[in-house]
């Protein structure tokens, strides 16, 4: 386990039977074998035991369709946990569980409903943090206000943020996540690689939109393991990588940061 690990949580929530249910933005509804997808969530649990990960399952709640997709609701820095208002209003009430997790590892901040009387929408997977660096995806989740508020909340820790717009994705994750504190894997064709500037970047496969988005387990890089393609080019570049299957949980536009929230030890 690498000292940047040690003393982590993960906190994940398994997916419900209700999982079929889920919103949907950019795919057509296809079934979802249950089964089949917890078996998926728990093979991706047991990569975050393998490296170092204290695993915090909350329970499945058949209530929120999407409550495996945990990412949403959160972002974690070392300073604090800043908890979200999901942009899909079925989705807010998963918020209140994973805050009492987390306030036991983290002070919270709350995303307030409203900056300058409009309204303020933030999900977790539209944030992506690169040092001190908070990059917020304006797409149809997340507002534009979420970004000031952030940036206002975050300046006196010294972090810049900034928006950048995201097209065909559902979060900026999906189009871009970090290698490590230098390097970015992204598809240009969800989002401008000149947001990046001064980054190592690596481009996914044409062939492999959803390759973008890759949970850094440190050591390890997890990619799905349907973008071969791409996980020879994140090879190529001097990182380890684990496949990992998504096939089920894929139907309801998963991605791999998106189902556990990574609390680093301080």
């Amino acid at each position: 386990m690498s000292d940047r690990h040690a003393a982590a949580v993960a906190i994940v929530r398994p997916p419900a039977d209700t999982l079929g249910q889920c919103e949907l933005t950019h795919l057509a509804r296809q079934p979802i074998d249950p089964a089949a997808a917890r078996a998926e969530h728990a093979a991706y649990c047991r990569l975050l035991e393998r490296a170092g990960f204290e695993v915090v399952a909350l329970p499945a709640d058949p209530a929120f369709p999407d409550g495996v997709f945990v990412e949403d609701t959160a972002v974690i820095l070392d300073e604090a946990a800043v908890l979200c208002r999901p942009g899909a209003s079925s989705r807010r009430g998963e918020v209140a569980s994973v805050a009492a997790c987390l306030a036991r590892h983290r002070p919270l901040r709350t995303c307030p409903e409203r900056v300058d009387g409009v309204p303020v929408t933030l999900d977790g997977g539209d944030v992506l943090v690169v040092g001190r660096q908070l990059f917020v995806g304006l797409g149809t989740r997340t507002h534009r206000q979420a970004v000031q508020w952030l940036r206002e909340t975050l300046a006196p820790e010294g972090y810049a943020v900034s928006g950048v717009e995201v097209r065909g994705a559902l979060h900026l994750k999906t189009a871009v996540t970090a290698l490590d504190e230098a390097t970015v894997i992204l598809n240009p064709a969800w989002v401008d690689p000149a947001h990046f500037r001064g980054f190592r970047v690596v481009v996914v496969d044409p062939a492999e939109p959803m390759a973008a988005n890759v949970l850094d387990l440190g050591e390890q890089k997890v990619m799905n393991a349907a973008c071969p393609r791409t996980i020879r080019r994140v090879e190529t570049a001097g990182f380890a990588v684990a496949a990992h299957d998504l096939t089920e949980l894929a139907k309801a536009e998963a991605g791999l940061t998106c189902s556990s929230l990574l609390v680093p030890g301080l």
